[in-house]
């Protein structure tokens, strides 16, 4: 009599293929995260501890924590972390809420809405570059029409010009960088507008609430998890801008409008310093995951509290 073969359990193998379909989606994407970001992370760490020029990169001499100390110990570079976080914060705050008050506008019925909302993208789309030059145009110390209007109502950024003022070149790169935000935020925040439940707000309208308050007991609390992912893009986001800084003022006047990334490039290509520069970026790196975790426990403990 011929044994015969016991016949497959499909259940099992679908099983076994539900369980490692997952992975096999994620693995392109973990792949290149590896080759393309984990390797060249690991690369920066190892430079930060050593003194390498660029002039010659392949030659590296270990220093340890020498390059960290430096940094530290220097007081221009604890004046770039004051600058850098006035720029990041006044980027959030202001974008942030410049960006809720158009989304709100732009939830309300008028005429014309369809071509404001698709107006309101502008800016946004604008390339960095072409931006920045054209804000460099606008506050030109002869002919610049943003000078003529601070002229106008009393405000004399001098001979050199607001790029050139210490006291108003970090305002000139401020507004320009939330002007081009802002349209970011209200258009995530206004596609958020439209899961508020109709419902709720009628019914708080009619016990009586007025705007103010239907806004921060209903409208609000459905806005508040878009709001800080908002926020957590808009801080990181900040905390790597280059180009508009960069083509603006190059960190100057007096090194006022001087980031970390404009710090790690003047280190790196100026200086000829790569490891000063692999230094710098990693505060940089461990500020970034600092926020990403702050922002996570925040959020957590927000989800307990309601």
């Amino acid at each position: 009599m011929s044994a015969t073969t016991s016949p497959a359990r499909p259940g099992r193998r679908r099983t076994l293929e539900s369980r490692w379909t997952p992975y096999l989606f994620l693995a392109p994407a973990a792949l290149y995260i590896l080759v393309f970001q984990g390797l060249p992370l690991l690369q920066e760490v190892w430079l930060s501890f050593t003194r390498t020029t660029l002039l010659n990169p392949t030659r590296s001499v270990w220093v340890g924590a020498e390059n960290y100390l430096d940094i530290f110990t220097d007081p221009s570079f604890r004046q770039t972390l004051v600058t850098t976080l006035v720029y990041v914060v006044a980027c959030v705050a202001g974008s942030v809420g410049l960006g809720l008050l158009v989304a709100l506008l732009l939830n309300g019925r008028f005429p014309g809405r369809g071509v404001a909302r698709a107006l309101v993208t502008v800016p946004w789309a604008a390339p960095g570059i072409a931006v920045a030059l054209i804000a460099t145009w606008m506050f030109n110390a002869q002919y610049g029409i943003l000078t003529k209007a601070l002229q106008a109502v009393g405000i004399d950024p001098g001979a050199s010009g607001v790029l050139d003022n210490p006291s108003l070149a970090l305002i000139a790169v401020l507004a320009t960088t939330i002007w081009q935000l802002v349209p970011f935020v209200a258009v995530v925040l206004l596609s958020a507008l439209q899961s508020v439940p109709q419902e709720l707000v009628e019914a708080a309208q009619v016990d009586g609430a007025g705007r103010w308050t239907v806004f921060r007991e209903v409208t609000f609390q459905v806005l508040k998890p878009t709001i800080g992912l908002v926020a957590v893009l808009m801080t990181i986001w900040s905390l790597r801008r280059f180009e508009l800084i960069w083509l603006m003022t190059r960190g100057g006047p007096l090194g006022t409008t001087r980031t970390l990334v404009i710090d790690l490039y003047a280190e790196a290509f100026d200086a000829k310093q790569l490891g000063v520069a692999a230094a710098i970026g990693m505060v940089g790196i461990v500020i970034s995951l600092i926020v990403i975790v702050g922002s996570r426990f925040v959020a957590r403990a927000a989800e307990r509290q309601s």
